[in-house]
């Protein structure tokens, strides 16, 4: 390559030049001074054009972009000589650029034009491009476990992106060997590493032969957690909400997960889970070539309270006004509290909620109190609720035994009496979702099972049992363009309740059941199917089913993907006071989803085939 040295005169040039450019800038601020041209105008015409014909547009486009001819183009100075010395090194630098995409036996022809400026061609005829004859990846390893080995090195050789026949270029050369290498780093080998690589190339055949030599150094378990950066706050307590693994095989996707959890629990406002690789720090495993690491947790503990105003809409209640307040260490319990305010026009409630840290078996104390004054059905209902007992959060699955005090009293002609009750509860959450906040794959199940007393006028045993489903089938994928598709899906919720007591049993309108709305039986307003009383006033029943299915489809507007699907549905859902009152209320419709920068925006327009009804319904974010 030539290079290019600047002459005495052109070196004074560039010394001054910036002593120049603050004087003039300064020359500007005086008064009368003529305003700052724009840089496009004053630019220097280029000394020279270049032009790149290739038959293959990738060529061309990378040779036009990277060619160091064409910086050269505004020096004022150049001569004819120069860019003709200039030039003589553009054939050596176009074919290391080709080679990159394959091209290894060019032929490059340069030309001059009269013109002025003068404009370089190049032309390129790039011969046959470089395929991969043979991939070789080999994996070594310091455990004792050949057969194990063996079956990784396999995996690496069927998953590696450059498999014979395949057309060679740098760029996917280096993709292909990062991918193996982020395969071996994602679980357990952190600290994996290339040991060798190599591509030869017969540029006469236009084939290359790859290999690659993985090192995959110890297999790490995940060790203890420790918290660095937080005093406010218990340590230890705070740690477990974490579920780091410790002891098990070492994954990224499980220390990502337990960083999530500890950044989402509220009591640190920035989370950075290491695990520490140093094998100095490491304590040796059980088997050959095994280390457990400690994990490191760099954290930023959020302020001791916060409160937050909001603002909302829904279909179901209209405007909402909120008030959210958080202390996370309440004096002497050193529990967490939610408290919230909460006003609509069919719903105003007051509540708190109080958690403690949970223990190293995963359990942690709760306990709660509502005031709430609601519609339901053609009754305004006034009701205090107390709850007190301890929950479990698992990798996928959730348990919750508490204590229950229900006092209800409504109001309107001929409304049920007050009523309350003391019940013991069992809850069961079993989730296997891709995405808790959108999901689009996996199912759910939950169950609530409960037995208490009434305790106003006598003393009556009561049962109350509920079962909720979730579940998305997939129906195939939704083209995008060439390169992009997404899944379309059916999705089905059930809901199924039961409350059996004594018919003439007092019981809480709390503890009864109604339906309908945006989240249950589209097409009906909130809470409107229930069990009739008298006339057409509507109150809870004991008994509850629910039933809804979904088609879901991406939208592709001009073979482009976006955030958008369209969805089309049925929902079914009835009350009553036994199974054999129970009417079907039936909703269809169609509408929009958003997966949107705040959790996913649904909009449905329903038909209630019983109501005689069309119903916009909206909703923002997923709840089960």
């Amino acid at each position: 390559m030539t290079l290019l040295f600047p002459t005495p005169a052109r070196r004074l040039q560039l010394l001054l030049a910036p002593v120049l450019a603050v004087l003039l800038g300064a020359c500007s601020l005086l008064p009368g001074a003529a305003a700052p041209q724009d840089d496009a105008a004053v630019a220097p015409p280029p000394t020279f054009t270049l032009r790149v014909e290739a038959d293959d547009p990738a060529a061309q486009t990378l040779l036009q972009k990277h060619l160091e001819l064409q910086r050269y183009q505004l020096l004022p100075d150049l001569t004819a000589s120069e860019l003709q010395r200039l030039s003589l090194t553009v054939p050596d630098n176009a074919r290391e650029l080709l080679a990159t995409l394959g091209y290894f036996e060019p032929e490059i022809t340069l030309g001059t034009s009269e013109t002025e400026p003068p404009q370089i061609t190049v032309s390129v005829q790039t011969g046959a491009q470089t395929h991969v004859r043979s991939a070789r990846i080999t994996l070594t390893s310091p455990d004792g476990d050949e057969a194990a080995r063996a079956r990784r090195e396999q995996r690496l050789q069927t998953s590696f992106a450059l498999q014979p026949g395949a057309a060679f270029t740098q760029h996917d050369w280096s993709q292909a060997k990062t991918q193996g290498l982020r395969s071996l780093q994602q679980g357990r080998y952190p600290v994996a590493r290339i040991a060798d690589s190599r591509a030869d190339i017969d540029a006469d055949a236009a084939e290359a032969a790859l290999s690659v030599d993985y090192a995959s150094g110890p297999a790490y378990r995940f060790g203890t957690l420790t918290m660095e950066g937080g005093r406010r706050y218990d340590s230890i307590g705070t740690a477990r909400i974490a579920r780091l693994p410790t002891g098990e095989v070492y994954s990224e996707s499980a220390l990502l997960d337990a960083q999530q959890r500890l950044a989402s629990s509220g009591y640190y406002d920035s989370v950075f889970l290491t695990l520490e690789t140093d094998e100095a720090k490491a304590e040796p495993g059980d088997a050959p070539g095994e280390v457990s690491a400690p994990v490191i947790a760099h954290v930023r503990e959020a302020k001791l309270q916060k409160a937050v105003f909001g603002v909302g809409f829904s279909t179901d209640s209209g405007a909402r006004l909120s008030l959210d307040h958080t202390h996370n260490r309440l004096p002497w319990l050193g529990w967490r509290a939610l408290s919230k305010v909460q006003l609509s026009n069919k719903l105003k409630s007051l509540s708190t909620d109080w958690m403690g840290l949970p223990n190293a078996q995963g359990w942690r104390w709760t306990g709660g109190a509502l005031l709430k004054r609601e519609t339901t059905g053609s009754f305004v209902t006034d009701s205090t609720q107390w709850r007190f007992g301890r929950s479990q959060s698992g990798e996928h699955i959730e348990r919750s035994q508490w204590l229950q005090y229900d006092l209800s009293r409504s109001h309107g002609d001929d409304a049920p009496p007050m009523a309350a009750t003391l019940s013991a509860n069992w809850g069961w959450t079993l989730q296997r979702l891709n995405r808790p906040t959108a999901p689009t794959r996996g199912w759910a199940l939950a169950a609530e099972l409960g037995a208490g007393t009434t305790l106003r006028s006598s003393h009556d045993p009561f049962v109350r049992a509920r079962l909720r489903g979730l579940a998305f089938i997939g129906l195939g994928r939704v083209q995008m363009n060439e390169q992009i598709s997404r899944g379309s899906r059916i999705a089905l919720r059930l809901e199924g309740g039961a409350l059996l007591a004594r018919k003439q049993a007092a019981l809480p309108a709390t503890l009864l059941f109604l339906t309908g709305g945006d989240t249950s039986v589209r097409g009906y307003s909130w809470q409107s199917i229930g069990a009739r009383v008298q006339g057409d006033q509507i109150y809870g029943g004991r008994y509850l089913s629910v039933a809804s299915v979904e088609w879901q489809r991406p939208i592709a507007l001009g073979g482009n993907l976006t955030d958008f699907e369209s969805a089309a549905f049925i929902d079914v859902g009835a009350v009553g006071d036994t199974p054999a009152e129970m009417r079907p209320r039936v909703g269809i419709g169609a509408g929009l989803r958003w997966t949107s920068p705040v959790g996913p925006l649904q909009a449905d327009l329903a038909w209630g085939v019983q109501s005689r009804q069309l119903r916009l319904h909206l909703r923002l974010g997923f709840s089960f």
